[in-house]
């Protein structure tokens, strides 16, 4: 119940900060247009065609990096650790400040840029897997929310291009998932 839940959640606010970030770079709705048609051509959405989409993936992870969608996380620790002169007992919960984390400029040069090519350098990819967003450690409802994203950009991206409203300024609301003060609102245009 509380996987369902959570998915769903983080499923839609996913959703919704990918397209407010689509609407704000041409530059990356072409390239995503262009994978997804390279990728799809006429045919059907399948698993196996999903699992191509590779710049698809880094928007989605730039998405959420960009918008500290969950801006805090909890783990057990799995082995002891040491920080500094401090002991992190095995078993010990430990709370990480990833809407920090996220927009470290050591860690991510310019980190309020909403850029997905810097999700081609393998140590980057690596930094977010180490986080929990991606690879072995990834939590199941983000997995879930991946997924439905990517079904759901495939299909508005190959259909309509989506475009910001004018004015517009989009305030950020951070709780155990980060969604917008207001409501988001885009305007689209057919593409064929």
């Amino acid at each position: 119940m509380i996987f369902s839940l959570a998915s769903c959640i983080i499923t839609a606010k996913l959703c919704t900060w990918a397209i407010c970030f689509l609407t704000t770079s041409e530059e990356v709705q072409k390239k995503l247009y262009e994978e997804i048609n390279q990728v799809f051509g006429n045919g059907p959405i399948t698993p196996e065609k999903i699992e191509q989409l590779r710049y698809c993936q880094h928007v989605l992870c730039e998405t959420v990096r960009t918008a500290k969608l969950t801006p805090v996380s909890a783990q057990l620790q799995d082995i002891e650790g040491k920080i500094d002169q401090f002991i992190i007992p095995r078993e010990t919960l430990v709370l990480y400040a990833l809407g920090v984390v996220l927009q470290d400029p050591n860690t991510w040069p310019s980190p309020h840029k909403f850029d997905p090519d810097r999700f081609d350098d393998e140590l980057i990819m690596k930094t977010f897997s180490s986080l929990g967003f991606s690879g072995t450690r990834e939590c199941p409802e983000l997995r879930f929310a991946y997924m439905v994203t990517t079904v759901l950009l495939s299909v508005l991206v190959k259909r309509l291009h989506l475009l910001s409203v004018e004015g517009q300024v989009i305030e950020t609301k951070y709780e155990l998932v980060t969604s917008s003060r207001e409501e988001a609102w885009i305007t689209v245009s057919k593409r064929y």
